[in-house]
């Protein structure tokens, strides 16, 4: 017999919400660990907020809203609000009732900032990194390292001259004004974003120039979780600092019993390179050059050298990860401290990701 389509509004709901969530679901493994560090952090944010007046949005739910902006590619805050009216499952994830208001997305965005600073963000990053090294999911002898380029919220109208040369553009012109660049030569020594003066121009091809910065990491090659993210302005030389910045901060609470080997793409093949790992300990396990490459040729021979290149991909799987599910595609923010935030909560929400199914129950 055909049902009827007949909708009538019950008064009551007597279905409590955490019901309405599979018990398998992923999400509940991911939940967990956020929360396990969310309150190893209540100290910090006792520290970021006032003792009187209005309380804002828990911060703890605001983190918990912005895992899900990265683990479900929501564009944009507004959006975020919006799910979170209508999705019962993101409400349970971020701990708002059924019937609980959600807040104004200007409310939410004036709050996130609070958050986005690098301290209170690599913060919450080292807690889910401290959560896989309790798992034993992590090497501590083989890392591999690379970078990648952003695109940074600003255009190459909003490029000015250093010397104030350029001419403004005339009152009628509104807001996106045309502007000529033909014949025009524009560098990082002779421009400068007036909306975002942090972003370089940068490519890692011939093709165009766009204002960017660059964001570094530095994965483990037993599971390729991220152990260190670190960002920086796109210069010629950034990911090779970086990656020593990085490397230095993983080799400090190490005993120096086993060498630390280290594997990267031939962009890292540089002799300043090569003996800057050699003088930290390390053994470079940086893909060679098809000339002139600087990796020993006793390096070269070993099996271990043949197995990192192999592992080292790994860490392309995250930063795809970051650019077509997170939020790092185009990230909508300015200013090199606020992306920073960003970026970590990125890896934060893949390494929780990774973390869930590696933790998951074997049927």
């Amino acid at each position: 017999m055909r049902g009827p389509d007949h909708k009538q509004s019950s008064l009551f709901s007597y279905t409590n919400i955490e019901d309405r969530i599979a018990v398998d679901h992923p999400l509940r493994r991911v939940k967990v660990m956020a929360d396990m560090v969310l309150h190893s952090m209540s100290p910090t944010f006792d520290s970021l907020y006032a003792e009187g007046g209005r309380p804002s949005i828990a911060p703890e739910r605001l983190l918990r809203a912005l895992l899900l902006q990265c683990l479900f590619s929501i564009r944009s805050e507004r959006a975020l609000i919006e799910h979170l009216d209508f999705n019962m499952m993101f409400r349970w994830f971020v701990g708002l009732s059924q019937d609980e208001p959600v807040w104004d997305h200007s409310s939410f965005s004036a709050n996130r900032d609070r958050l986005f600073k690098e301290s209170v963000m690599r913060e919450f990053f080292g807690g889910v990194v401290a959560i896989a090294e309790w798992a034993e999911l992590i090497s501590d002898e083989h890392f591999s390292v690379d970078g990648s380029l952003l695109r940074a919220w600003a255009s190459h109208k909003s490029l000015a001259a250093r010397d104030g040369s350029d001419e403004p553009p005339g009152p009628d012109q509104g807001r996106n004004p045309e502007v000529d660049f033909r014949g025009k030569k524009r560098s990082n020594k002779t421009h400068v974003s007036r909306t975002d003066p942090d972003a370089l121009l940068a490519t890692k091809s011939t093709g165009v120039a766009y204002l960017s910065y660059t964001t570094h990491t530095l994965s483990e090659n037993r599971h390729g979780l991220i152990v260190d993210v670190h960002t920086t302005q796109a210069t010629g030389t950034a990911e090779r600092d970086a990656a020593l910045v990085m490397l230095a901060r993983r080799a400090a609470p190490r005993k120096p019993d086993r060498p630390i080997t280290v594997g990267a793409d031939r962009g890292y093949d540089a002799a300043e390179f090569i003996q800057s790992l050699q003088d930290m300990g390390m053994v470079p396990h940086v893909a060679a050059k098809t000339r002139g490459s600087a990796v020993p040729e006793a390096i070269k021979e070993t099996e271990d050298y043949a197995v990192s290149l192999r592992r080292r991909k790994m860490i392309e799987e995250a930063f795809g990860w970051v650019k077509e599910v997170g939020t790092l595609g185009r990230v909508m923010l300015r200013g090199l401290d606020r992306l920073r935030g960003e970026v970590l909560l990125n890896f934060s929400a893949y390494n929780l990701t990774r973390l869930g199914n590696l933790l998951a129950p074997s049927h």
